[in-house]
């Protein structure tokens, strides 16, 4: 039980770190935009040739043409309205005719409260082709139960016979994701690209997280976001990856080897935030070069060189609501190689305009794949009567009744 007392208290004495690290913020940001003046002054080419000149393998981005096309590192949305009316109207005529896939995940990881250890992960979708009358959208999923040898420990950790890490399941439901995002594109292959779907990921393609795995538990990451980029371009289905609160660094670590010195702790998101002053405005394209634990040789002979893809992702900042930062956009180089980037982000402005500044293809995916504290324990229950039903010798924490019993 939360004390709001108690709560208000620990604040009050730790009032003046808070104001220290806003005071902070600013003051990094003050000098980073220092650094960002100079840049945004520069052509493309002389961004490049300079980056060039630093011999750094992975400097964070490269600079793509539309840097010159951008008003110092801001395109401008042609688009306004009077009101949230004739957004929409916009929206729905941008997106008429247009289908749009978004897939999301849930998980149910193994509990120690039963003897018998269980999982699940749950695959959700949305399509809706934006087509006139009613029926135009499917809304389906996948369930998919892990069995104990498929959630058992490698033992590599020194964990052996000491329980069910999640690191397993968390894996699977990322690579079925991906896996149920390419099959869906497939389904697509031979129709005119007007009439191909634009497919959401919610979250990036640049998965510095799988750097903090060993080699063989990122390999599965790794080429699942591989194949994924892969599908996209095979089928020439357009692809984002959508992350609205981003904290990427990959700009801001370009402009610390450009000034070859140390960058302040902000995030692109924040250094962008002041250009890009309307609704719809973005930035131009950058192509991912991050340093990370993937990307770098320090990580090993197995993993220099696993993620060449990174340089073949593009992204850009997108400002889509007024209260908070942009958002990060990525997609697969082909598509701006083929002259399709504007269009695209126009499908993601409306999907944005539809979700009240968030993809609503991505709500509905997530609403879609959620699994709630209410089908956890239905799916328990479910699973209870299968083991008595299948004569399995299965026991409950006592722990586990008594909570049940209590709520």
């Amino acid at each position: 039980m939360l004390n709001r007392d108690r709560v208000i208290k620990s604040l009050e004495s730790k009032k003046d770190r808070f104001r220290q690290y806003g005071e902070e913020q600013i003051k990094q940001r003050r000098q980073l935009q220092d650094q960002f003046e100079t840049l945004r002054d520069q052509s493309a080419e002389r961004i490049l040739a300079a980056l060039a000149a630093s011999e750094v393998e992975w400097p964070g981005a490269f600079p793509t043409p539309e840097v010159d096309e951008a008003d110092r590192f801001r395109l401008a949305f042609p688009e306004s309205w009077a009101d949230h009316r004739d957004a929409r109207t916009w929206a729905l005529a941008t997106l008429y005719n247009r289908p749009v896939i978004a897939v999301d995940g849930s998980q149910l990881p193994p509990t120690k409260d039963f003897s018998i250890p269980v999982g699940a992960v749950q695959i959700g979708w949305y399509i809706n082709d934006h087509t006139e009358g009613q029926g135009g959208y499917v809304k389906d999923l996948d369930f998919e139960v892990l069995s104990p040898d498929e959630l058992e420990d490698d033992g590599e950790d020194g964990n052996a016979g000491m329980g069910f890490p999640n690191w397993r399941i968390n894996q699977l439901r990322f690579v079925r994701e991906c896996e149920k995002l390419c099959s869906l594109m497939a389904e697509y292959d031979q129709v005119p690209q007007e009439q191909k779907p634009l497919c959401f990921l919610d979250g990036s393609f640049i998965i510095s997280f799988a750097g903090q795995l060993r080699p063989e538990r990122a390999k599965p990451y790794v080429e699942a976001v591989q194949k994924l980029l892969a599908c996209s371009e095979t089928y020439q289905v357009p692809l984002v990856g959508f992350v609205d609160s981003t904290y990427s660094r990959d700009v801001v670590n370009m402009l610390g080897i450009l000034a070859d010195k140390p960058v302040a702790a902000l995030s692109d998101a924040r250094l962008f935030d002041n250009v890009l002053t309307a609704w719809g405005d973005r930035t131009p394209l950058f192509l991912c070069a991050r340093a990370d634990a993937l990307s770098q040789p320090r990580g090993g002979a197995e993993r220099s060189g696993s993620v060449a893809f990174y340089r073949e992702v593009a992204f850009t900042y997108v400002r889509l609501t007024s209260d908070r930062p942009p958002s990060r956009v990525e997609m697969p180089r082909w598509i701006m190689d083929a002259g399709l980037a504007e269009s695209v982000l126009d499908r993601v402005r409306a999907e944005c305009v539809v979700g009240n500044g968030y993809p609503y293809a991505i709500e509905t995916a997530d609403a879609v794949a959620v699994i709630t504290a209410q089908d956890r324990e239905r799916f328990y229950a479910i699973f209870q009567q299968f083991a008595q039903r299948e004569g399995m010798p299965l026991s409950i924490a006592r722990k586990a009744v008594s909570k049940v019993q209590r709520r």
